[in-house]
């Protein structure tokens, strides 16, 4: 009996017993914390690169200024359906892609939208045609710090928006809605009449 007393070899087990679905809540929750970083990174990362990748588009000869197609907005919009795999951005994610431009009075316009992804969700900046006459319009991005077109030049102005997909723990976060925006001024001068469609036509990738 005084052996039995004394041995302590379950006792190992018995902790373990308690400790071991501890462990693998906190061990779930540090990878879904984990994966919610690197999804907020990648929205960024999204941003930027289709506000870069618009600003430097520049199709034409040299007997004309450079113009923008739907063409090159549909290419830009291509690659970042590649660079989202992994997301189910198409599905999940919406990215509007907007070009402020300074209007024939001198104030702020949005000329053009263009949008990629089925997430049903609009501008929280504006949407075409917003400040197409006057000096109403403030520019776009949060109120008081708008970001303004220079005059004959334009800011390619793109937000990002994504409802997050949760990995173990979808209850506990609840709806996880990831927001980013990002704007290049465009690299050079262009012809910001329209976008232009040329033979063959390109699909529009319309704000709908």
């Amino acid at each position: 009996m005084r052996a039995l007393v004394r041995d302590v070899r379950g006792a190992l087990m018995v902790e373990m017993a308690f400790a071991i679905p501890f462990l693998i809540l906190l061990g779930f929750g540090g990878l879904e914390i984990a994966n919610l970083t690197l999804a907020n990174t990648r929205i960024s990362q999204m941003g930027l690169t289709v506000a870069d990748n618009a600003a430097r588009v520049a199709v034409g000869s040299n007997m004309t200024l450079p113009r923008i197609r739907e063409l090159d907005i549909n290419e830009i919009f291509a690659g970042i359906d590649k660079q989202a795999g992994g997301l189910d951005f198409k599905k999940n994610g919406r990215l509007i892609l907007s070009s402020l431009e300074t209007n024939s009075d001198g104030g702020q316009w949005i000329h053009w939208q263009r949008c990629f992804g089925d997430l049903k969700v609009q501008s929280s900046f504006g949407k075409e045609g917003d400040g197409k006459k006057g000096k109403s319009f403030p520019g776009m991005g949060p109120a008081g710090s708008e970001l303004k077109a220079p005059a004959d030049s334009a800011v390619m102005f793109v937000e990002v928006v994504y409802q997050y997909q949760p990995i173990a723990y979808g209850s506990w976060l609840g709806p996880k809605t990831i927001r980013s925006s990002a704007a290049f001024n465009i690299r050079e001068g262009r012809d910001l009449r329209e976008i232009y469609n040329d033979a063959p036509k390109a699909p529009v990738a319309e704000c709908k």
